[in-house]
């Protein structure tokens, strides 16, 4: 998706920026983990497709994506792909409810997890969602051995509504209402959105 290509929203913990080509080799890196693999039940791809995921990523008008920045980090570096800590992405796949997105969260990097950086990534993906892609209802499809993730979501409001056994997945939803949108803008009034410079 084109529409978040020149943004940059700056957190508390966290940095989040479009994602680009010359993020992918870091990217790429984090993927040959068969851990990641387990969590985002993925298969692992070469650099060259990975390169061509990238780009069918950012054209594609049912996905938008931001790569997570350890803040403390980012401002502490001139590259920023030595701040690469995750990525959090929105799709939307009902074409009988657009305003239906699938929201995931990956922190790679171990040294980054537990910082709450994971938590504030998702409140201000579902506040951009909300605020500019008009999303008014979050699906979240997690690992049933994901107990973090699964965790986490709930505490954010989610509700469960299925789990599939055939694939070791438990579905969560979340209704985007007035008293929900209220809060989103109370816990991500701290953010800055910024037009996106990278620091390479």
């Amino acid at each position: 998706m084109r529409i978040n290509e020149a943004t940059c929203i700056i957190g508390s913990n966290v940095v989040l920026v479009p994602y680009k080509e010359y993020h992918v080799p870091r990217y790429h890196e984090w993927m040959q983990s068969s851990e990641l693999q387990e969590l985002t039940a993925s298969e692992p791809l070469s650099m060259e497709q990975e390169y061509q995921m990238q780009e069918s990523w950012h054209l594609d008008e049912n996905k938008c994506t931001f790569i997570l920045l350890d803040r403390s980090k980012w401002e502490a570096g001139e590259n920023e792909i030595d701040a690469m800590c995750g990525d959090v992405n929105l799709f939307f796949n009902v074409s009988e409810d657009p305003s239906s997105a699938e929201i995931e969260i990956m922190v790679a990097e171990q040294a980054c997890r537990g910082k709450g950086i994971g938590k504030e990534a998702i409140l201000i993906m579902m506040y951009y969602g909300v605020r500019f892609l008009n999303v008014k209802r979050y699906v979240a499809k997690i690992g049933e051995k994901n107990t973090v993730s699964l965790q986490l979501f709930k505490k954010l409001g989610f509700q469960e509504t299925s789990v599939s056994k055939v694939f070791q997945e438990v579905t969560l939803e979340l209704e985007v209402n007035p008293d929900v949108q209220r809060w989103l803008e109370e816990q991500t009034s701290h953010q800055k959105i910024t037009e996106y410079s990278p620091k390479r």
